[in-house]
């Protein structure tokens, strides 16, 4: 299994400014979770599970690839707008890869993240 401390701190790197609690699931997707409750996992689970699959011919199947600013890879947002997913630039071919094929990528994360729900960090910005 590869070392996800990297993945973990991308994620703290993006999510900076934004004030919610957050799990990572195996394939690198991200869901948010406002109002947090008592079970973060169980909450952010619930929501890939219902919110994380394709479905052709959906909303489920749109996405929007935002490019981060401190060129450092994409987010890719889709439908429910707690569920991201970040593809890096190792990732891919080309810094220049189309946005279409990133979208793509994400899209197939989320996807097989909503499958599996296998959370791999938990990270719980409540105030304590």
């Amino acid at each position: 299994m590869k070392d996800v401390e990297p993945i973990i701190e991308d994620w703290r790197r993006i999510l900076a400014e934004e004030p919610k609690s957050w799990a990572l699931f195996k394939n690198g997707t991200c869901v948010t979770v406002m109002p947090p409750d008592d079970d973060l996992a169980g909450h952010a689970v619930s929501i890939l599970k219902q919110w994380g699959p394709v479905r052709a011919g959906s909303p489920s199947g749109d996405f929007t690839v935002r490019r981060l600013t401190d060129g450092g890879g994409w987010v890719v947002m889709c439908h429910h707008p707690d569920i991201l997913t970040y593809i890096s630039l190792d990732e891919v071919m080309l810094p220049e890869t189309p946005e279409m094929i990133i979208g793509l990528l994400g899209r197939s994360k989320r996807h097989a993240d909503s499958e599996a729900l296998e959370i791999l960090h938990v990270e719980d910005r409540r105030e304590q």
